[in-house]
């Protein structure tokens, strides 16, 4: 589950070329329309530029919105059959939603994607399957787990900024929490030890060998102990002051990266570039990244989906291959940072040995790589993007003090029992 940047409509891209309207179809001059659908910083901008010169007949534009918004349109579009771009993402929290209604999507399979299988992690392919074989969708990246930590906050309130002794503060999620009350020690005023209770907790939620669902598609997080046992030590944390109180992709927590309000930040490879995106330039360097405590894990990764409603399915299909293959896989990765679900390119020393100079030369193609090897995929339900949602909301209602840690938790099974 990727919550990406908050934006709204149909935005052209800067390297694409201006096109009039969001649908698809013929552009001036006969060229092909493409449009496509995503909920933020894919990594694509350099991309789709490449992708136009070497296909002059084709003209294309994104339209991004919020990660909630993006997948409820995309789902009343679907329902009538009218609306959808070319080409729409979807995140690996919503993927079963969707793949329960495979005829509203081409069949990839049927488009060639049965010869491209081997290129993705086995996980990641059949996580996108219908039941009845059907391909909805080519996996972009997967999300992976690390910490993104600040290093001279650290540094004034005492603490290491070194990432190996960093990373050795916080073996378990508890011993983060224990850091994090040393931190408010000393920390410079107005600055707590995480972001928001929300982000701490999908991260928790990553890493437990069951989630919101079971695989019968039962929901189950009333009664998943590693998850209760961790919006418990998440509510202790914010009552204990170490939470700036921030919700991922909200206009105030982007804000909170510019003005350095908090000092670490759950870190699964997407995050990176959102990060550089919002802290600016003025940050590069004070940015680093360790290991997440607990070891492995996962949080986001998405998919390429291509709408039958689409007047272009042919060359839209084209586009997606083309996006997801390992090239602009390993691009998007050393761009952006997202790490890529196709296994051969954690092999490839390219990626292995890249380091990112806006996060101090942090070695994360060997920090993630390595985490991808050791994946051990979540099952993920049918409205999984929807309960993170709710989980987060609860866990806001408790940094906002409208509840106890009890009675939000409460409350929140209860909804998503409804």
């Amino acid at each position: 589950m990727r919550p990406k940047a908050l934006a709204l409509g149909c935005a052209v891209m800067a390297t694409a070329l201006v096109l009039s309207g969001c649908g698809s179809g013929t552009a001036s001059g006969g060229k092909t329309k493409l449009t496509i659908g995503l909920f933020g910083n894919f990594g694509y901008a350099e991309l789709l530029k490449e992708y136009a010169a070497a296909h002059p007949d084709v003209e294309i534009s994104d339209r991004t919105a919020s990660y909630s918004d993006h997948h409820k349109n995309l789902a009343a579009h679907l329902a009538t059959s009218s609306g959808a771009a070319d080409i729409e993402a979807v995140d690996t929290g919503y993927v079963n939603q969707f793949k329960a209604t495979p005829d509203k999507f081409v069949d990839l399979n049927t488009k060639g994607g049965d010869q491209l299988k081997d290129r993705w992690l086995p996980w990641k392919w059949e996580a996108s399957l219908s039941k009845d074989g059907k391909q909805i969708g080519y996996g972009t990246d997967i999300g992976g787990l690390a910490i993104c930590y600040r290093r001279d906050l650290l540094q004034n309130a005492g603490l290491p900024a070194d990432r190996d002794q960093v990373a050795a503060l916080w073996p378990t999620w508890k011993d983060f929490m224990a850091a994090g009350k040393k931190f408010q020690e000393k920390a410079p005023e107005g600055v707590k030890w995480f972001d928001g209770g929300p982000t701490v907790l999908n991260a928790i939620v990553g890493q437990a060998s069951t989630g919101y669902y079971d695989k019968t598609d039962k929901i189950v997080v009333g009664e998943n102990k590693e998850i209760k046992d961790g919006w418990d030590l998440v509510v202790d944390g914010v009552n204990s002051g170490l939470s700036s109180k921030l919700l991922y992709s909200t206009p105030v927590w982007n804000t909170g990266f510019k003005q350095g309000q908090f000092a670490t930040v759950t870190c699964p490879a997407w995050q990176m570039a959102k990060i550089k995106d919002q802290a600016g330039p003025e940050a590069a360097g004070k940015w680093d990244v360790t290991s997440v405590p607990g070891g492995g894990g996962n949080w986001g990764g998405s998919y390429l989906t291509v709408p039958k409603s689409g007047k272009n399915v042919d060359k839209a299909v084209e586009l997606a291959a083309w996006l997801t293959a390992p090239e602009q896989q390993a691009k998007v990765f050393k761009s952006a940072g997202l790490l890529p679900s196709i296994p051969k390119l954690y092999e490839d020393p390219s990626i292995i040995d890249y380091k990112n100079p806006y996060f101090n030369d942090a070695p994360i193609g060997k920090l993630f790589t390595d985490a991808a090897k050791k994946l051990n995929p979540q099952y993920q339900g049918p409205k999984a993007g929807d309960i993170q949602t709710a989980i987060g909301n609860a866990m806001q209602r408790v940094e906002q003090g409208k509840q106890n840690g009890e009675e939000s938790w409460k409350q929140f099974v209860g909804d998503v029992q409804k």
